[in-house]
């Protein structure tokens, strides 16, 4: 357990309303035992872990801190804004999100508001007729408002996943089979009937569900995968509608907002697609066995990289998790258009990802994968490998979409994973030096910098010139 697990349990205890004294008695501990617990200074033994679990139904992971990172690459992006005017060093920030982790989640969504807000006014300059209006109005992105509830919530939601295994043990799917059950089960249940668009159909449409006819027209470009996660998709927009309703809903700022809440709705039925086509307890002992070997279980499931990288990154279920991967999607511009975490990485919303992070390397190799062991400032190690994605609708000249994907552990993980091999991961020298982000990143000495330090106070001098670009002098 962690330092901070004393102000866990003073929080979960006040929560349920019991006094110290209280708490004490029903741990069987003397009150002055608990309250040197609760001010950290006597550590969370096993013994009392597990009364605690029992009383109050908790998982352990509850008094872990395996989110703290996480908070405090959130705080100190959420107080870059030069009009929040606060500058907390690392270790303010670390103790913050360790001892009040409840009081550093309401400065980030203050400064989401903030953001939002602003993004408000910012349109309605531009168009007086979009201007906002009450809370509703104020939200402007959608897409950000979705990657912050999905990503609030870990990349995981234990309903779907479970309603999805469900489906895939009552089907007896078995691993690549996914297309032809699918469409069976909705003609079964729904009466649904799955027609082939036209193989010259210059629409673009890969799915389009007709309600009235009983239809679902499928491109006849989607390979057999592709097919079957539209399938699986239908399937939960047909089955689980109210549970994607209720999930949208159960988040304020995608309540309000009605166009981010059906983004919402369409990306959970995603969720339930991949689970449906991957079940969870199969797919994790097949990822174990094969060494979490991304194109190995593609082949094996019929789907594409993208796909398991994203499935990866979602075996969180208590009791039975995988590693805790982060999943990325950039373009060339370094345009991040999927962010998905299951462990504390977090990186910066402001002023673009790190160029030295080896995501952008997979661009200079095409189609294969590259592998990069990196360090963040606070000093944790990563493994991270990247690969490129390339789609095109058919017929020649026709436009492509090119982006990267990377899927990272932390370096106590990688021995787990098949891209480790050959790699001396005790070699402090293998590991790049990257960042969160230019604007949120205190690398003093980094060539690559395209702003400032974080935090630190910018050195001028006229007199001398330096290799590194924005040299900076102590904490400022």
């Amino acid at each position: 357990m962690t330092a901070a697990s004393g102000t866990r349990i003073r929080h979960l205890r006040e929560v349920h309303g019991l006094s110290q004294a209280e708490l004490a008695r029903r741990l069987g501990l003397s009150a002055s035992y608990l309250n040197q617990i609760e001010r950290d200074h006597r550590p969370l033994t096993t013994a009392v872990l597990l009364r605690l679990t029992e009383s109050f139904g908790v998982d352990p992971t509850f008094f872990a801190a395996e989110d703290t990172p996480r908070l405090i690459a959130e705080l100190q992006d959420a107080l870059l804004d030069d009009a929040v005017g606060v500058r907390l060093s690392g270790g303010e920030l670390a103790d913050l999100a360790a001892r009040h982790p409840e009081v550093a989640r309401g400065l980030i969504g203050l400064r989401r508001r903030y953001r939002d807000v602003s993004a408000g006014q910012g349109l309605a300059e531009l168009d007086p007729g979009r201007a906002p209006g009450g809370d509703a109005g104020t939200v402007v992105a959608p897409h950000e408002l979705v990657r912050d509830f999905v990503y609030d919530h870990q990349n995981y939601f234990p309903v779907l996943d479970e309603a999805a295994e469900s489906l895939a043990t009552a089907l007896d799917l078995q691993p690549g089979d996914g297309r032809v059950a699918f469409a069976r089960h909705l003609r079964d249940r729904h009466g649904v009937r799955v027609v082939q668009k036209p193989s010259d159909a210059s629409d673009g449409e890969l799915r389009r569900f007709d309600a009235d006819a009983h239809t679902l027209q499928l491109a006849a470009q989607l390979r057999p995968g592709q097919q079957a996660f539209q399938l699986a998709t239908q399937i939960a927009l047909l089955e689980h509608g109210g549970v994607l309703d209720e999930l949208a809903a159960s988040d304020r700022r995608l309540a309000a907002t009605p166009q981010a809440a059906r983004l919402a709705r369409l990306g959970l039925a995603h969720y339930f697609a991949g689970a449906a086509l991957m079940p969870y307890r199969r797919f994790l002992g097949l990822a174990r066995e094969y060494r979490y070997d991304v194109e190995r279980l593609g082949d094996l499931y019929r789907v594409g990289f993208e796909v398991v990288c994203h499935r990866l990154s979602t075996l969180q279920r208590p009791g039975l998790r995988g590693v805790p991967f982060s999943f990325v999607r950039v373009d060339r511009a370094g345009n991040i258009s999927k962010r998905q975490s299951a462990s504390g990485l977090h990186f910066s919303r402001s002023g673009g990802t790190c160029p030295l992070w080896g995501v952008y390397d997979a661009f200079a190799a095409p189609g294969q994968v590259v592998r990069q062991v990196a360090e963040m400032p606070d000093g944790r190690r990563h493994l991270w490998i990247a690969r490129t994605v390339a789609r095109k609708r058919s017929g020649f000249g026709t436009p492509a979409k090119t982006f990267a994907l990377a899927l990272g552990c932390e370096l106590r993980h990688a021995p787990a994973l098949v891209y480790a091999d050959g790699l001396d991961l005790t070699d402090p020298s293998l590991a790049a030096p990257i960042g969160p982000g230019c604007r949120a990143c205190d690398r003093a000495a980094c060539p690559q910098r395209a702003y400032p330090a974080a935090a630190r106070l910018l050195t001028v001098d006229e007199d001398r010139t330096t290799f590194a670009a924005y040299p900076a002098g102590g904490a400022g």
